[in-house]
């Protein structure tokens, strides 16, 4: 198939950005900021740069408060250092012509007291995610896996101060020279523990009804729209049936086709489905795809285990506008020049994904 031809490599217009190709780098943590601090650092720079060639960047989940952090050594948005940090990596991609975005990330009750000067977690709810575990730096360094801990329920006021820090978060992005913001509403994360029912017990406007469920989500992405200050540098990541870190909604396609109805009317960019993507995971149905790409009129990106074959059709039947590629772009820095040519892929090594140096992030081969 010519490049003229293939539909992976027609360009596409996301709000003020022009996109070479179809192709996206999802979110995909590395645990790799500079300590102390939590500080984006050179390397992270490297690793972004070489990966420039991708339509688009979403950055690793990047937490907007000392109470998001969930995981040990994953980078912030809050700190002089850390938008100082972001700026070198933003540059670095910019120089490569390269066009990314942060997304933002509280992970909520996916937390421990070790991760948060032995503060609670804070949720929807006080729901434990039972069997869940995060990932901490033990008393010698040594990275480890804990129990995530019990939370305690946001209060009102505890709500309002939270999307007051996205805001907050969503300018720092554009200060460290961001092209936009990705809100992580996914993956049994904080928002996702609003609005998916399992995990919210709440009586009060933010639990119950679906209207309750999703208000949070509604505040938050207007947040994040009022700080950038234009809501084409603002998309969201959704997770409609990955049943992820203890998430599970009732009638998931009712809630989620009512939140792309709500986003599409709120303006925002688009829309970043995590498909479920192991063993034996449910199947998204092509008529849910469908009826999301009729309710939400902007760009439908899917992430999850996709092909080139498999992403080139999902294009080319309509419900799909752009296709992130997560393993594919730990090992392939030059993932899209691959897809192009139909070379083979590096594979990741799964050792090296979490934690360490230069060695799995940036020391893959390209076909050059």
């Amino acid at each position: 198939m010519s490049q003229i031809q293939d539909p992976l490599f027609q360009p596409w217009q996301l709000g003020s950005l022009t996109l070479p190709n179809r192709i996206v780098m999802p979110p995909m943590t590395r645990s790799r900021a500079s300590q102390p601090g939590d500080v984006p650092n050179p390397l992270m720079a490297e690793y972004y740069a070489q990966r420039a060639s991708a339509g688009l960047i979403i950055s690793e989940g990047t937490w907007i408060a000392p109470m998001g952090k969930g995981y040990a050594w994953t980078p912030g948005l809050c700190s002089p250092e850390q938008i100082a940090g972001w700026r070198q990596v933003t540059d670095a991609v910019h120089q490569a012509d390269g066009r990314i975005f942060a997304q933002l990330w509280h992970v909520g009750r996916l937390s421990h007291t070790s991760l948060l000067g032995g503060q609670s977690p804070v949720s929807s709810s006080p729901i434990q995610a039972e069997g869940v575990k995060v990932f901490v730096a033990g008393d010698d360094g040594a990275p480890g896996f804990v129990q995530a801990s019990m939370p305690r329920a946001l209060s009102i006021e505890d709500i309002q101060a939270v999307v007051a820090e996205y805001r907050l978060a969503a300018r720092h992005a554009l200060e460290a020279g961001f092209d936009g913001v990705e809100l992580h509403a996914a993956n049994g994360y904080l928002v996702n523990q609003f609005i998916d029912s399992h995990a919210n017990q709440r009586t009060d406007a933010y639990g119950g009804s679906l209207e309750n469920r999703l208000r949070f989500l509604g505040e938050v992405t207007q947040a994040l729209i009022e700080g950038t200050g234009d809501a084409g540098r603002v998309g969201i990541r959704l997770a409609p049936l990955t049943t992820l870190n203890g998430c599970v909604d009732a009638d998931p396609e009712t809630t989620y086709l009512e939140a792309a109805r709500q986003l599409g009317i709120a303006g925002v960019a688009y829309i970043h489905i995590a498909e479920a993507d192991w063993e034996d995971a449910p199947l998204m149905p092509t008529a849910f795809k469908q009826r999301l790409r009729q309710l939400f009129p902007g760009t439908m990106i899917y992430a999850g285990q996709y092909t080139a074959e498999r992403a080139r059709t999902a294009i080319e039947e309509g419900w799909a506008d752009l296709i992130g590629f997560g393993r594919p772009f730990v090992a392939n820095p030059d993932l899209p020049a691959r897809l192009r040519q139909g070379a083979p892929l590096n594979q990741p090594d799964r050792e090296t994904l979490f934690g360490g140096g230069a060695h799995g992030l940036t020391d893959y081969p390209t076909l050059d």
